[in-house]
């Protein structure tokens, strides 16, 4: 399974070649400890020999004369490992205490005269034995001096060496690793400063790239940037060319109806429910075309209080004659993840849908649920049959002609909750009426210090 992590990916790797590069060393190492260690153990063997040659005379009757002086009290104590003895050929002659009245298999030495050999003693330990050839003065026969050293002292400083390595060499991998774990944290820092500037620029605390990056990392920040101002650019001319063709369709609009109602007649008529049609059609497709480019802005965020207040005020103002009571209740910092302009027109929409059915009373209600903006308008009206609230939603669909509206209130709503991931509902109220819910992407805005102070 392949790695997704960059930094995950980076560790392995120097893991896998610090563990590969420490490992080969630590076997050089142990095997260059172990050449040395049984080249000092064959250099004392050998000063031991050159000890007993030295202390070892031929006397006139052709016998050995031994007065030795080694220094080496294990030579006396039995089966010790350490050993020594003289053979006159293959048949020993003299040997040291510690063999008891056993005698060790000494090899005959090579050409050069000496030869270091690993055998076993005669209490099966493992010993290595040097053994050399020497021709005394007085004899052409020459004998044959051996010495033995008990070969597990090699063993144990080998041991102890590879054990003292291996945590040497643990320790070094894991700062080595620590290291690169810091290194990677260190190094792939602007990676993260991207990302948490990208996040900034969609919660709509930030329009762009902001701070120094390293070289590597500036020209992806740069071009970034000329991204975001590109989309930016072309948001404003899509904007530009909808408030143009929105001025160049509604005016010939207005002139067209303003004939008709001065017309009499059929034709009169006609003219006046086309021209009506049309500019339902216009607003729909405008709207549409406005919230396609606003809803697509990085960034975009509108709180959600203010637009209450200001669209309650207004509500309150157009229907003052009703004398409604519209009540709105909503979190401080609550922010809809979107333009304000489209907060605007949902809820205004809404809110005068409701206003237009209430008798009296007009709630809005506005929270957040797992980071979901639900707004929910409700009126004391007479409700809508369940039965018939999915053609309400329909585009131009009107329940009663004798309400004013262009029927596209609720369907404009649906297009634009659409275009943010949201979607509308129709419920039943407390008070009897209708609740609409609706449903969007929105976040709680903490205030910085900065702000509060």
């Amino acid at each position: 399974m392949a790695l997704k992590s960059l930094a995950a990916r980076l560790v392995a790797g120097a893991a896998i070649w610090c563990t590969l590069l420490l490992s080969a060393s630590g076997y050089g190492l142990s095997a260059l400890f172990g050449d040395v260690v049984e080249a000092n153990f064959d250099s004392r063997l050998g000063v031991l020999l050159d000890g007993i040659l030295a202390g070892t005379e031929l006397t006139e009757d052709g016998k050995l004369e031994l007065r030795l002086q080694l220094g080496e009290p294990r030579f006396d104590q039995p089966f010790s490992g350490w050993y020594w003895q003289i053979n006159d050929h293959t048949k020993p002659i003299r040997r040291s205490a510690s063999l008891w009245v056993q005698a060790l298999e000494v090899p005959w030495p090579g050409e050069d005269g000496s030869e270091v050999t690993d055998s076993l003693d005669p209490a099966g330990k493992p010993i290595r034995m040097l053994a050399r050839t020497i021709t005394l003065p007085g004899r052409e026969e020459p004998f044959i001096f051996a010495v033995a050293g008990d070969r597990s002292e090699i063993s144990q400083q080998r041991q102890r060496f590879d054990q003292l390595l291996a945590m040497t060499l643990a320790v070094l991998l894991l700062g080595v690793l620590t290291g690169v774990l810091i290194q990677v944290r260190f190094g792939l820092g602007p990676l993260r400063r991207i990302r948490q500037s990208l996040a900034a620029i969609r919660s709509g605390s930030s329009r762009r790239l902001e701070g120094n990056y390293p070289t590597e990392i500036q020209p992806l920040a740069g071009e970034l940037n000329a991204l975001l101002d590109h989309g930016d650019a072309l948001i404003e001319r899509a904007r530009t060319h909808v408030g143009n063709l929105a001025h160049g369709l509604k005016t010939p609009l207005a002139v067209l109806a303003n004939e008709a109602d001065r017309a009499e007649g059929p034709l009169g008529q006609l003219v006046g429910r086309q021209v009506a049609l049309m500019r339902r059609h216009v607003d729909h497709h405008l709207a549409r075309a406005r919230a396609a480019a606003t809803g697509s802005i990085l960034g975009a965020k509108a709180e959600v209080a203010p637009v209450l207040a200001d669209l309650q005020r207004t509500l309150l103002k157009i229907y003052v004659q009703r004398q409604l009571a519209i009540d709105a209740t909503c979190a401080a910092g609550l922010t809809f993840r979107g333009a304000r302009q489209d907060l605007e027109e949902m809820l205004g929409n809404l809110l005068d849908n409701a206003c237009k059915w209430a008798r009296s009373r007009v709630e809005i209600r506005a929270e957040l649920v797992q980071e979901r903006l639900i707004v929910t308008v409700a009126d004391d009206g007479p409700g809508l049959p369940a039965a018939r609230r999915a053609e309400v939603l329909q585009r131009g669909r009107r329940l009663d002609e004798t309400v004013p509206g262009s029927g596209l209130g609720l369907a404009i709503v649906v297009d634009l909750a659409g275009l943010y991931g949201g979607r509308l509902t129709l419920e039943d109220a407390r008070q009897g009426g209708l609740a609409v819910r609706l449903d969007l992407p929105g976040f709680v805005q903490v205030p910085s210090a900065a702000a509060a102070s």
